[in-house]
């Protein structure tokens, strides 16, 4: 059976579509498969910071339950029996011989009450926060001024505590106790400058000191970053900014910044 010229170029024209229409197709599919691939990877990098979020919240919880119990028992039990001991050297009737000695023993006794109750107020954050980030970081720097060994200065710019996100409030907190602690450690400071500062849309803290400084890559390569880098991954976890501007002999600038959302 003979096929005429007119039914040959239909079929060629039709052979000429599918392999024109073919590519186009799998082309269309590739795409979006492709983009549906993205946006599956994209919801379970959302799940995956949500979950890690969640997980550092009920971190900072515990830690803080941790810490209330703490100071509790320090400011119920301990600080009850210091208060015995002070009660009960006072009640002693002395020969002048040892008058001065028990007088001694419980003004001791009233200075580590003192402390106690100190320490106590210092780690319940939560009870500290209550009045406002401000206040909390001006009580941690309280001691520090009283020492004489270091100048510290605070500006605080924050105008009032948002409830909806105290739990943002109380880990920049601990973020900053911790950036603290590492400049009384290691960074050989005399002059420590502490800035926050708020924003209808996030929440900063900024902590400058003329320390030895250091350089990031080196400190990271030895193994003593580790401390920085926990920081880090706190901050970023909350969808925050974590710079660290550092040079030897220049000292360390810090900026922390989280949003509200």
């Amino acid at each position: 059976m003979q096929i005429s010229s007119k039914e040959l170029i239909i079929l060629i024209f039709i052979i000429t579509f599918i392999f024109l229409i073919a590519p186009l197709f799998l082309i269309i599919y590739i795409f979006l498969y492709n983009k549906k691939k993205a946006k599956h990877l994209e919801e379970k990098e959302v799940l995956k910071k949500t979950f890690e979020l969640e997980l550092l919240k009920s971190q900072i919880e515990v830690q803080e339950h941790i810490l209330q119990t703490i100071a509790s028992d320090l400011h119920d039990n301990i600080g009850q029996l210091l208060s015995l001991t002070s009660m009960t050297l006072s009640s002693i009737k002395a020969d002048h011989l040892r008058e001065e000695k028990i007088n001694t023993a419980a003004e001791l006794t009233q200075r580590a009450i003192k402390e106690l109750r100190q320490l106590s107020k210092k780690m319940n954050g939560q009870e500290l926060i209550k009045k406002s980030l401000g206040h909390a970081i001006a009580y941690e720097l309280d001691w520090l001024s009283k020492s004489l060994a270091f100048d510290v200065q605070f500006k605080d710019n924050t105008t009032h505590s948002i409830s909806a996100h105290a739990d943002k409030e109380l880990i920049l907190f601990r973020l900053f106790q911790e950036i603290l602690s590492n400049i009384l450690r290691h960074a050989q400071a005399s002059q420590i400058k502490i800035t926050i500062d708020q924003t209808k849309d996030s929440l900063s803290l900024c902590v400058k000191d003329n320390g030895k400084g250091f350089v990031l890559e080196e400190k990271i390569t030895a193994g003593d970053g580790l401390g920085l880098f926990n920081l880090q991954k706190r901050t970023l976890m909350m969808d925050g900014n974590f710079i660290i501007n550092s040079n030897p002999g220049a000292g360390t600038e810090i900026q922390v910044s989280i949003p509200y959302k």
